[in-house]
């Protein structure tokens, strides 16, 4: 394996893009880690030296993304792999969130990961190598998460604009794949990472139970370790046919095993109707 290929991480302060930013400079491996600040990067991953390069982003920012990304590039000399990982949770039902708190999760969720993409794209087409990861969430294949809609519509995005990214690159030999963690032991559900709608309304009492047992039962609790992701990502990357789709977690793997029998026997049960739609020739 490659260990000088260059990553470059979003989100890398904390939680899984921490992790594989640690697990990757152990291994040799050359990183550019972006924040939303500097000096948290620096905190918990080091000075500037040959192999890691410590980034201030704005995911919101076209222009500062674009800038961001060449200096990667102007420092490493190369880019191979880009990992969308940046993101945040976003708790409140649809009724309940303000226009404002759901088009802010769909920029960084949505928004700031096509911006890093756009960007990214034309130094891997060029080099006709890499690999893109986008970190979606098992919440972006199956969203029956009372009070988590808009948050699960943002990685159900990204889901869809990944499977069509694979697509788009591969005539450049450029490996994507999308990736539906499970619930991981991560800062993810605290109060300094999870966002709760500012005007909750107690009639939804589903959500508010689903909001309790994430933040109070869940939270602290994940069964899955993020230095195991870590480890999974950057083996993946070495594959020669890397998937596409990649679960992480046997609770991600039972949330869509569940949801693809539902889908499946839904289909079965209307088959007869969903079907009679084609226009019949008259005679």
């Amino acid at each position: 394996m490659d260990t000088k290929k260059v990553w470059f991480v979003t989100g890398a302060s904390k939680g899984i893009g921490l992790k594989l930013a640690k697990k990757l400079l152990e291994n040799g491996y050359r990183v550019a880690a972006t924040s939303r600040s500097r000096e948290s990067l620096l905190k918990v991953l080091g000075d500037v030296s040959d192999t890691f390069l410590p980034l201030e982003m704005n995911l919101l920012d076209d222009s500062n993304v674009k800038f961001t990304i060449a200096k990667c590039v102007d420092h490493f000399g190369q880019l191979d792999v880009v990992v969308n990982n940046a993101g945040y949770g976003l708790i409140g039902t649809l009724e309940e969130l303000s226009d404002a708190e759901v088009r802010n999760n769909y920029d960084v969720n949505v928004f700031g990961s096509l911006n890093v993409i756009r960007w990214a794209a034309p130094y891997l087409r060029e080099q006709r190598s890499g690999h893109i990861f986008n970190i979606a969430s098992v919440a972006g294949y199956s969203g029956g998460f009372p009070g988590f809609g808009i948050y699960c519509s943002t990685k159900f995005a990204m889901a869809g604009f990944t499977e069509a990214l694979a697509e788009e690159m591969k005539d450049f030999g450029v490996h994507v794949s999308l990736v539906y963690p499970g619930y991981f032991r991560t800062e993810f559900l605290t109060s300094g990472s999870a966002k709760t709608g500012a005007n909750p309304i107690e009639a939804y009492k589903s959500a508010r139970a689903s909001e309790r047992a994430h933040l109070d039962e869940i939270n602290g609790n994940q069964p899955n370790d993020p230095e195991k992701a870590a480890e999974i990502l950057i083996e993946v990357s070495g594959l020669d046919s890397p998937p596409v789709h990649l679960f992480l977690g046997k609770d991600a793997y039972k949330l869509a095993n569940q949801k693809i029998e539902v889908i499946q026997q839904t289909m079965e049960a209307y088959s007869d109707l969903g079907t009679s739609t084609e226009i019949v020739a008259e005679i």
